[in-house]
């Protein structure tokens, strides 16, 4: 049997791939050479300082999918049987601290919060970064809900997904671990609809496409990741793009995941050959496309201070409710940001009779 594994509820490397989906912490595909054993006694025996107790709780709660299903604690894992384990906990061995931070709340109850993060707000506190961000925000938007909660005894809430700090857009956090589970079940089902707004470099040839291409960490620098469309690294990634309006040297999309990897859109543009516009880790940043004209290097420039990051916006998102089971969707406008970007591309593209 392979080494034991770090204690998945409190410790994460930091070097390991992280996807945009509730916090995995172990994924795993049983030996083939594995003799049947409960699923329990199995996480027990694979992860360090795990308790018999906890991992039943984990289990009981919907923590724990094997082949994308909730299984109860006597389950026998079978060779070949994917496991995945989550955790509903957002900082690893800190506390989060309650913050009076300005949250665009879109809507709440007993289950979920949808929240429309701006700009330049980190979601989830990190070594460097423990304060300021979303999280914090929503543990002090929780504790006055409830005066009675200190600390010590906030109530959990999972952070099913994350959105970049420079990406603008929805979110849904989870209130309670029912919905955790419920949800994280949709992700791995890809039943959790995603749609993002882009403007990308160049003049994107199809009106509508499918990308197919693992997304993983970049082999040299390891704060980048990168497509590998033959499978040989990360993990398999899939989204969907339609055209919604060109303007000769850049395009605007409209794009679906299916998947919801670190960085994918702006990872899986790149490959296409068309980068984020301002994208600065993905090559954006500078001219891709269009003329070398002085005149048309000032317009950029002023497209670049209108909008200082990637054009990414998560504009719609849309699943089953974890209680009512009803469909829900929620909506947001573009950003003020990439609305002028938007309009100033447009106006240049009629003036100088592209796209």
């Amino acid at each position: 049997m392979a080494g034991k594994i770090k204690e998945v509820d409190v410790i994460l490397d930091e070097s390991a791939e992280i996807s945009e989906e509730l916090y995995e912490r172990m994924n795993l595909v049983v030996d083939k050479g594995q003799e049947p054993m409960r699923i329990d006694k199995f996480l027990v025996a694979r992860i360090e300082h795990a308790s018999r107790n906890k991992v039943q709780q984990a289990i009981e709660s919907g923590r724990v999918l094997i082949n994308g299903k909730q299984v109860s604690s006597n389950h026998k894992i079978k060779p070949g049987e994917e496991i995945i384990v989550y955790s509903d906990k957002e900082v690893q061995g800190e506390e989060i601290i309650p913050e009076q931070i300005s949250l665009n709340i879109v809507f709440e109850d007993d289950e979920i919060l949808i929240i429309n993060k701006p700009v330049g707000l980190v979601v989830h506190p990190a070594s460097g970064n423990k304060s300021g961000t979303l999280i914090n925000g929503v543990a002090y938007h929780l504790q006055q809900q409830n005066n009675s909660i200190d600390e010590n005894s906030l109530p959990r809430f999972g952070l099913v997904h994350r959105i970049d700090k420079n990406t603008s857009g929805l979110m849904v956090l989870a209130k309670t671990e029912k919905s955790v589970a419920s949800l994280a079940k949709e992700f791995f089902h890809h039943t959790i609809h995603r749609y993002y707004i882009a403007l990308v470099w160049g003049d994107v040839s199809d009106d509508s496409g499918t990308i197919k291409a693992h997304v993983g960490r970049h082999k040299r620098f390891r704060k980048m990741f990168d497509a590998y469309p033959d499978g040989e690294s990360g993990k398999d990634a899939t989204t969907h793009y339609k055209v919604l309006e060109r303007f000769g040297y850049v395009t605007l999309i409209q794009c679906v995941l299916e998947t919801g990897r670190t960085h994918q859109i702006r990872v899986h543009m790149k490959y296409l050959g068309h980068p984020l516009f301002n994208d600065e880790i993905y090559g954006g940043d500078k001219i891709v496309k269009g003329t070398v004209f002085t005149k048309y290097r000032q317009f950029v420039e002023n497209c670049f201070a209108i909008c200082p990051r990637h054009a990414l916006h998560a504009k719609t998102i849309g699943f089953i409710h974890p209680k009512t089971r009803q469909k829900v969707e929620f909506d947001s406008e573009l950003p003020e940001d990439m609305r002028q970007l938007i309009d100033k591309w447009r106006n240049y593209a009629k003036t100088k009779n592209i796209g």
